[in-house]
């Protein structure tokens, strides 16, 4: 890796108010579990990545901090639940006082990332001043981001956050890279997702979860309701 200067930033809300929109299909001890093992999931792909100089939780939430512990991160903690942008923009804003190099901003919900798509992101990153982006499978919001130097750009996430952030770029002077990837392109934010993370069948801690605790065949006897179509 050309730069190893580059940190993960991971902001974890407080598990039990995580993913309110899953309400409909799990009840709050289903998400709050789903919520701790796609982190689990996160921060073990995050691990595995060299080109990595570390990584970065910012939480309000103990239990989430001792994951992020055990998984070698550090904890930047929030004094209170203030959102991903808030979260995020903690994080970049420390790291650019520290003088770092670059940061990737990772949610917690994308258990199907892998090292060899963080390390394609950092890897096909241009030189500074520069921002990559990646969208969520539906076009709406921001997966990842890459900058350089990490407050390269303001960030805010939320609904249309990946055309804003491409329209902030601009404003900079910067032409963000844009990089389509089917792990970080799935956020398990709306029933669809969940039917669309059983349907790939794969071997993350968050799948197994949804099989073994027979959510998976719950959901999927409802998929005339929830399917994509």
């Amino acid at each position: 890796m050309a730069n190893s200067d580059f940190w993960a930033v991971v902001p974890v809300k407080d598990f039990k108010n995580a993913k309110s929109r899953l309400a409909t299909v799990l009840n709050a001890t289903e998400r709050q579990q789903l919520s701790r093992t796609m982190v689990q999931d996160v921060l073990g792909a995050i691990s595995a990545v060299s080109g990595l100089a570390g990584t970065v939780m910012v939480t309000h939430d103990p239990e989430a901090a001792d994951l992020a512990t055990a998984f070698g991160a550090k904890v930047f903690f929030e004094v209170e639940n203030r959102g991903p942008t808030e979260a995020v923009m903690l994080a970049v804003r420390l790291l650019a006082a520290e003088g770092k190099g670059g940061m990737i901003s990772i949610p917690c919900d994308v258990p199907l990332i892998n090292p060899d798509e963080i390390n394609f992101l950092l890897e096909t990153h241009g030189s500074a001043p520069a921002v990559t982006i990646t969208p969520a499978w539906d076009g709406g919001g921001s997966n990842a981001i890459v900058c350089t130097p990490p407050d390269a750009i303001p960030l805010s996430y939320g609904e249309g956050s990946f055309k804003a952030h491409l329209e902030t770029t601009r404003r900079h002077g910067i032409e963000a890279n844009v990089v389509e990837l089917p792990g970080f392109g799935l956020d398990l934010d709306q029933p669809d997702d969940l039917i669309a993370l059983i349907d790939k069948s794969s071997k993350t801690l968050t799948a197994r979860y949804l099989e073994e605790t027979g959510i998976a065949a719950r959901l999927n006897a409802d998929i005339p309701k929830w399917s994509h179509g």
